[in-house]
């Protein structure tokens, strides 16, 4: 049966294809969907789970494989660097059963803190990485990695980047594979990796490396398209082949690689042979390039085309052909749109109190880092999930004069991924640092999945809530206290008792994410323009039902959810 597919939707359909049995994943954009599709999948054998971070998930998955089961995990880029660590020495255990893990890039930085090419890890960690073109070649490569695991002995990548987990394809659904459980024998030389152990399984990854290298030069996944009129060659992969076909067509021929790493030589090296001139195709980083100098050929890449964002099809025509390509002028130029966090956002009336403070504020990932944009502007840093509190700590042990002016700032549910830790950090050494919980009930920036601080798992089951108080207090901070965020003068208030202590602390700010169908919302509020003098103190809160219009407040109806910061900052009570 024939289907349009986001390309996760299909990585998720191969997976239920393959026989896998065990989904365990971390969301981050653009990758979450994947895991989000599976869970549909509970009833036919194939269970899926949200993992506290990547890292856990990959063991997860590691220990799925061992006992015999097929295995998947799924992350963003700068999830695989939490996910490494795993990665990295099972590759030299090698698997049992299948284990496969996808890792979506994010050139362009649509939804991430940094761009970075996901095959340097599969380089640095010597695993196999296939990289599809489109839905169809999602579902195919999908099935294609476990038999490739279970072949060669060894976990295996998928890289995917957001055109591919977010563009839409048609695909061509199969059956379910039934996979008989690999079954389990103790083998402590092969799955524990103490150095005597560790040492000689480095031969045998190189030696898999060169296996996989000659698997490359006829694999299946690598295909050459030779023009008789071609121009030039281009040899690319992944959204760069879409790009590269819509822009240059019949007039180029084409090595489209679908296993990244390892690459061949000898298909490379006879390409080039069969075309007058060479293009390397890729975005972020030279790893094609690269690895056909090392093979003594002479490519043109980087030198012609940028390793910073995203390619197109305009820009690889004029970078290759020198043609500008046309473009409609408009009269009028299109507004600027910022995101803001949402209206009726439970974070908002904590930034607007710190805005206030003047305080130095470590920030973390999650829908809070849009308190960095104006009108709030209250970020100082944000560099990785858990670095929020890691960071205040390491400020006020840098400047302790800045004790009482400092705070660090973290999600319930990036606090579960990596903030435990830091906590015990500041804790352990008696850091005097202030530390807030901003917890919305949910995983908001990704779509509003559950994690363990909530009490639902991945199928909306009840579950196990992490009590953050008690959490907080059985690793050493004596002083935490949980305040509702929508009242700006208690906020305030705590937050100046809280920042006077000379001990870790803790302040949990518990209200649910305003987006979430559980969330119960007033009516919107009323502005009575006779009352409103213009003073625009109510914009101060950055609210995107708030404009200004003939020099009146106005309220728009349609996304206001009566949450009542406005009225509180409002002080002629023009709101009602």
């Amino acid at each position: 049966m024939k289907e349009l597919l986001l390309g996760n939707h299909a990585i998720a359909t191969g997976l239920y294809e393959a026989g896998v049995e065990l989904v365990s994943s971390y969301p981050g954009t653009p990758s979450t969907e994947i895991t989000m599709y599976c869970a549909n999948f509970k009833d036919e054998g194939l269970y899926a789970e949200w993992s506290p971070n990547e890292k856990v998930g990959v063991e997860v998955a590691f220990g799925a494989s061992l006992a015999g089961a097929r295995a998947f995990s799924g992350m963003k880029h700068v999830g695989l660097n939490v996910a490494s660590d795993p990665l990295y020495t099972a590759s030299y255990t090698g698997v049992n059963a299948g284990l496969v893990l996808a890792v979506a890039d994010d050139p362009g930085m649509h939804s991430s803190q940094n761009e970075q090419d996901s095959r340097n890890h599969a380089i640095g960690a010597k695993v196999p990485m296939l990289e599809p073109s489109d839905s169809k070649e999602c579902l195919e490569f999908t099935k294609l990695a476990f038999d490739i695991s279970e072949e060669f002995d060894t976990p295996v990548l998928i890289r995917l980047s957001t055109r591919i987990s977010h563009s839409q394809g048609i695909v061509e659904k199969g059956e379910r594979k039934v996979i008989n459980k690999e079954p389990y024998k103790k083998d402590i030389q092969k799955y524990v990796m103490m150095p005597a152990h560790a040492r000689p399984k480095h031969n045998m990854v190189e030696e898999r490396t060169r296996k996989l290298t000659e698997y490359a030069e006829t694999s299946p996944l690598n295909t050459v398209e030779i023009n008789e009129n071609a121009e030039f060659g281009i040899i690319t992969s992944g959204i760069a082949y879409q790009y590269s076909k819509e822009a240059f067509g019949d007039s180029a021929s084409y090595l489209k690689l679908g296993l990244v790493n390892p690459l061949p030589v000898k298909l490379i090296k006879d390409f080039a042979a069969k075309v007058k001139k060479l293009y390397i195709v890729e975005e972020l980083d030279p790893v094609i390039e690269t690895h056909c100098r090392f093979i003594g050929l002479d490519p043109i890449g980087k030198s012609l085309f940028t390793n910073i964002g995203e390619f197109s099809q305009n820009y690889l025509r004029e970078r290759i052909t020198g043609k500008q390509p046309e473009y409609k002028e408009f009269s009028e130029a299109v507004p600027v749109r910022p995101p803001v966090l949402c209206a009726g956002c439970s974070h908002r009336g904590v930034f607007y109190a710190l805005s206030k403070l003047g305080v130095v504020v470590s920030g973390d990932i999650g829908c809070y880092t849009l308190a960095a944009t104006p009108p709030l502007s209250v970020m100082d840093s944000v560099i990785c999930m858990g670095g929020g509190i890691s960071v205040a700590h390491g400020f006020v042990k840098g400047r302790p004069d800045y004790a009482d002016k400092t705070v660090g700032v973290m999600g319930d549910s990036t606090f579960i991924h990596s903030g435990i830790t830091s906590l015990i950090d500041i804790a352990y050494n008696r850091s005097n640092t202030l530390i807030l919980l901003l917890d919305n009930r949910t995983t908001g920036m990704t779509g509003h999945q559950n994690n363990p601080g909530n009490g639902l798992d991945i199928y909306d089951e009840p579950a196990p809530a992490v009590d953050f108080e008690a959490l907080c207090k059985s690793i050493g901070i004596n002083r935490v206290t949980t305040v509702r965020p929508d009242n700006i003068e208690r906020v305030e208030s705590v937050l100046k008792e809280y920042l006077a202590l000379t001990e870790p602390a803790v302040i949990i700010f518990k209200m649910p994410c305003a987006l979430l169908k559980t969330s119960k919302h007033n009516p919107p509020v009323k502005c009575d323009t006779e009352k409103c003098t213009g003073c625009r103190l109510c914009m101060r809160i950055g609210c995107p039902a708030l404009s200004i219009k003939n020099k009146r407040a106005v309220v728009n109806n349609t996304l206001c959810v009566g949450c009542g910061l406005c009225s509180q900052l409002c002080k002629f009570n023009a709101f009602s």
